[in-house]
């Protein structure tokens, strides 16, 4: 008895245009962008989700810091016949501000009809062009600038601000030659405290004394995990569980190469009989501090990679979240200023992706990287290093900790504050 062939059911069209494997491939295209620009796992899945939605396809992401699993189908076919996974393996992403606002312009062009499928692909195809010099030398430049902001920020002496800022050049530098080499970028992490390493200590050596630890904290600050670490908690809270220990996990290996290669460079200087003069000394008034906090910020608008028009916001969000901290910690303690900052800042990013409709990571992202843990859990982790002390290390992480908490009780208050009817 011969059986009736099973009836092709074509795909249910879009009412923005394209066919069912132009529309899969328009959002792998625009999830890969999302991913390589530093987006957190649950607002990467949910902005997929509003995309997928208006483009009639079923979705079913799953991201983690190194790759995607993307599930597809058609809801207009009977189950199982236009099943589409798509395993994307990728490198982790990095923040890129200017284009992740061009990535949601586009994705909300092609949403309200105004760009055809096909035109939106190419548009996000367009993106991936190779860095120009101007580009590269802003990268350099950022790094520099902002491990001199940072030692200005402590209060450090002038001459502290110089080596921070000269090491932290020689350290865009070496990023740079990086780029192209797998080998180098897989001890990057530790070769970059080598440096800073080496830096400072040979200043302090044949110059003046140092306030050494400090100076290469300040040096390294580009490379510290402290967002790295935000995201990981927020993403566990989110119940991200898998994306949330990867990152953590990425996090804490980060700073053990950093840790690594600052402790090779001390042991280095004493087998070479060189002796770096360590001081406590921090002499700044306060106009250097608020001076540096301009420039600081401005090193994270470079750094960012944002816009041009997108500075002044930048700016203003990464000096606010400062502030706010700070006044909150006279008054209150540095939890409570720290948890005030993260939700104020959090909340107004929900508000700028509300009202003005662009990526409230603009206002959000910067804001909060003025209070990242990341240079506490290093200093922590060199102090356990270098004076085999338990009991320090355990005061450190146990900072640590109660900055991650102000931080996440911040962000998930002002996401409740203010929600955000946006994912980016």
């Amino acid at each position: 008895m011969s059986r009736s062939p099973v009836p092709v059911v074509p795909a249910a069209p879009s009412p923005l245009g394209g066919d069912y494997a132009a529309r899969v491939a328009f959002v792998v295209e625009l999830a890969g962008h999302l991913h390589a620009y530093g987006t957190t796992a649950q607002r990467l899945e949910g902005a997929l989700n509003a995309v997928a939605s208006a483009l009639r396809l079923e979705c079913e992401p799953m991201s983690n810091p190194t790759g995607l699993i993307l599930t597809f189908s058609d809801p207009g076919r009977p189950p199982g016949l236009s099943d589409i996974t798509r395993v994307i393996r990728m490198p982790p992403g990095d923040t890129d501000l200017a284009k992740l606002c061009e990535v949601d312009r586009i994705a909300e062009e092609v949403m309200a009809g105004r760009l055809d499928i096909g035109a939106g692909h190419a548009a996000l195809r367009a993106l991936e062009r190779p860095p120009t010099r101007r580009g590269d030398a802003a990268q350099v430049f950022g790094f520099g600038l902002a491990a001199a902001a940072i030692a200005g920020l402590l209060r450090l002496p002038w001459l502290d601000i110089a080596t921070a800022g000269s090491a932290g050049v020689l350290i865009g530098l070496f990023w740079l030659l990086a780029r192209g080499r797998p080998q180098l970028r897989e001890a990057g992490e530790a070769l970059s405290a080598l440096i800073a390493g080496f830096v400072a200590i040979l200043v302090a050596t044949w110059l003046a004394p140092l306030n050494l630890n400090t100076v290469i904290i300040a040096a390294l600050i580009v490379l510290v995990p402290g967002m790295s670490l935000t995201n990981a908690v927020n993403e566990l809270t989110s119940q991200h569980l898998v994306s949330g220990t990867a990152r953590f996990a990425g996090a804490l290996a980060t700073v053990m190469q950093l840790t690594v290669g600052s402790a090779i460079a001390l042991a280095l200087a004493h087998l070479a009989g060189l002796e770096p003069q360590v001081r406590a000394w921090r002499p700044q008034p306060d106009a250097v501090e608020w001076g540096a906090l301009v420039v600081a910020a401005f090193s994270f608008a470079l750094l960012f990679r944002s816009a041009r028009r997108d500075y002044p916001l930048v700016m203003l969000a990464a000096v606010a979240g400062y502030l706010v901290s700070r006044l909150g910690d006279a008054a209150w303690g540095s939890p409570v200023g720290i948890f005030l900052s993260a939700l104020l800042l959090t909340a107004a990013g929900n508000g700028y992706a509300r009202w003005v409709r662009r990526p409230g990571a603009l206002v959000r992202v910067p804001g909060i990287l003025m209070l990242v843990p990341g240079s506490a859990s290093l200093r922590g982790v060199m102090t356990l290093v270098q004076q085999q002390d338990a009991a320090l290390g355990q005061s450190a992480a146990l900072a640590v900790l109660n900055i991650l908490l102000a931080l996440i009780a911040g962000l998930l208050f002002g996401n409740l504050l203010l929600p955000t009817r946006r994912n980016l």
